[in-house]
């Protein structure tokens, strides 16, 4: 009973068994005779070989040999043998293989069934209703995926903490380093440790601004007022950048297929150059132009000046503009890249222990204010605190703050002048008749009226050197300096101002106070301290367009605890939402020979052509074809044949 109870096992091997595997009589041969069909193989087999033999063979070899008996029984009995042979040889390996089927078939069935957590009659009725694909554990596993990416981050924030807290022990100092690691250190904007006003001996002000540029922001950031039509045209030119990309890495593909050199950074570059007009113009008005191959231009030409909002008054479910706004819409991608950024910068900031009072979320703005407490005066803050400011500028904003920056600074520098003319003008006034009190007075002692004269119209000449007691000039006139102004020698210029009144107050009265020096020293005080804070700001000539992460931090220098956990917060932020510096020429090399390659495939098909990209949605192949000679020494890039076409060195 135990032997026939399971017929159809696979290990069941059997000639003649309809179950059995190997088996001549099996279901799935349908009423063949095996044992027919190998003899008529075999026989049509004989007779062929032996007509050929009798035809091929001369006469007088003929009549030597035993044609009727012999050789044909030869012949039989070798084929016969040779089938068999070959027969046998099939049959072991599909049972073999047939074998490892059924077992990994059954193997994938009983695991279905245990990776289920519901009774097997819930599992068949849902798998009726719905299928696999409709009922199965996928959230379950979501679950335990999250759970374990959590775990994961706690542990790998408390990695962080170790890492920043093992660095400032082993520095033994606090610098910028302490802040941001050096794969992140190109994006610091600003950074500058200095010690409080109030406690100067005990805290550290620290003032920190990062810049994130748009090319190097994972999801792009755009302004709530941008066009529907500017989102589109961003979206089609991303699209055909992604298809140059995709042609020139085939073309290069190709390349290395015909044993050439592949092509170096700048060679893509041009090869990318050339490719371009062959999916856009500059002809706006045409609509046949390739320009609006992508996207037709009646719906570009509906959607032009079209905004966040239109007028209730004016909104029209059915019309063509309202409805790809809607699509626009429902894909976010207006508000998309600011909201992952706030998103991301208070979630680090909750669980990185730094609590926050204030959040100012000016959303039409692409602006955030973060602070820890509310109020804003210093002197009942706590001594550790931080405020923070996430804001994305475009080029136009840059260009109207460069414009209040020129005129801040035009306006200290014209205050400082005065307070230099009029310091200058009482300590003349202070001088007694014919007394010797500096150079000056000595020289319009010593001199004579020529001498004097000549100093006055150098001093006069508006092409002579500006001379004063600081002794440095600014460094304004160069073309760099002209398009990019740092007022580095101007600010440096007017601090040594400020110091050398200071300077000449205590000269001329030493511990006295009378009525004009306390005003003179109330007004460079007042200066020196709006100027120090206008000096701390970010100069917006510095910044470029993206994403401006600006933090303000006080901390106790002993403690450091806002400085340790904010430099986690940081570290943690900047990978989330930036793509980071990326070289282009370190991303040369994408394909190696060695990896890829048609011969490892071990394919004895004939070659098919390959099918182009790009020639069904745009019909543009043709254009595009490289240049099939051998090329020798260097690679030829010009493309066949074309139509005449403009220089592309003009075209740039």
């Amino acid at each position: 009973m135990g032997l026939t109870q399971f017929p159809k096992s696979p290990n069941k091997v059997h000639p003649t068994l309809p179950s059995a595997v190997g088996s001549r009589e099996a279901y799935a041969q349908e009423g063949r005779d095996k044992v027919a069909e190998s003899k008529l193989i075999l026989d049509e087999t004989v007779d062929k070989v032996l007509n050929h033999t009798l035809t091929k063979l001369p006469a007088d070899v003929l009549e030597k040999l035993d044609v009727m008996g012999g050789i044909k029984e030869k012949l039989y009995n070798y084929i016969n043998q040779t089938y068999v042979n070959m027969f046998n040889r099939y049959t072991v390996t599909l049972e073999d293989e047939f074998i490892k089927k059924v077992r990994d078939f059954v193997d994938k069935e009983e695991t279905k069934g245990l990776a289920r957590y519901t009774p097997k009659e819930i599992i068949e009725l849902l798998d009726k209703i719905g299928g696999a694909d409709k009922f199965h554990t996928g959230e379950i596993e979501k679950s335990i995926v999250n759970m374990y990416g959590h775990l994961q981050g706690h542990i790998q924030r408390g990695v962080n903490d170790l890492e920043t807290e093992t660095n400032s022990i082993l520095r033994q100092k606090t610098d910028v380093g302490a802040f941001v690691r050096g794969e992140n250190a190109y994006a610091i904007l600003k950074c500058i440790f200095k010690d409080n006003e109030m406690r100067p001996k005990y805290d550290y002000d620290v003032k920190l601004s990062i810049n994130i540029l748009d090319s190097e922001l994972v999801s792009p950031v755009y302004h709530y007022q941008t066009t529907v039509e500017s989102l589109m045209k961003d979206a089609i030119q991303k699209h055909i950048q992604e298809l140059i990309d995709r042609q020139v890495q085939q073309f290069n593909d190709e390349l290395l297929d015909q044993g050439k050199n592949e092509l170096t950074a700048s060679e893509k570059m041009f090869e990318k150059i050339k490719r371009i007009d062959s999916f856009t113009d500059d002809e706006k008005e045409d609509e046949k132009s390739r320009r609006y191959t992508i996207m037709a231009k009646r719906f570009l030409d509906k959607i032009e000046g079209l905004r966040a909002e239109i007028d209730v008054d004016d909104y029209d479910p059915l019309n063509l503009r309202e409805n790809i706004k809607f699509i626009i819409d429902e894909e976010n991608i207006r508000n998309r890249g600011y909201n992952t950024c706030v998103n991301s910068i208070t979630s680090i900031l909750d669980t990185s222990k730094l609590g926050y009072q204030v959040c100012d979320n000016m959303k039409n703005a692409r602006l955030c204010y973060i602070k820890e407490y509310e109020e804003v005066d210093k002197t009942i803050l706590p001594d550790e605190r931080y405020g923070m400011k996430v804001q994305f500028l475009d080029q136009n904003q840059l260009r109207e703050l460069k414009k209040e920056y020129d005129k801040q600074m035009a306006a200290f520098t014209t205050e400082i002048t005065s307070l230099w003319e009029v310091t200058h003008s009482y300590y003349e006034s202070k001088k007694r008749f014919r007394a010797l009190k500096d150079f000056d007075d000595l020289s319009a002692r010593l001199m004579n009226k020529e001498w004097k004269r000549e100093k006055k119209m150098r001093e006069s000449d508006p092409e002579s050197v500006l001379w004063n007691e600081i002794g440095e000039m600014y460094n304004e006139s160069s073309f760099v300096e002209k398009n990019n102004r740092t007022y580095e020698d101007r600010m440096k210029n007017l601090k040594g101002k400020v110091v050398y009144l200071k300077e000449l107050l205590a000269k001329m009265h030493g511990y006295q106070n009378p009525v004009e020096r306390v005003i003179l020293d109330e007004r460079i005080n007042f200066m020196a301290k709006r100027f120090n804070e206008f000096t701390y700001l970010v100069n917006p000539h510095h910044i470029q367009p993206g994403l401006i992460l600006d933090i303000d931090i006080t901390t106790i220098k002993r403690k450091q605890y806002m400085l340790k956990g904010m430099a986690n917060v940081l570290n943690e932020f900047l990978y989330s939402v930036s793509k980071g510096f990326a070289d282009a020429a370190f991303a040369t090399y994408s394909r190696r020979r060695s990896t890829v390659r048609e011969d490892i495939e071990q394919s004895f098909s004939e070659e098919t052509p390959k099918e182009d990209l790009f020639e069904s949605a745009y019909g543009l192949a043709a254009e595009n074809t490289s240049d099939s000679n051998e090329v020798k020494g260097s690679v030829d890039l010009s493309p066949k044949a074309a139509p005449k076409r403009r220089s592309g060195l003009k075209e740039l």
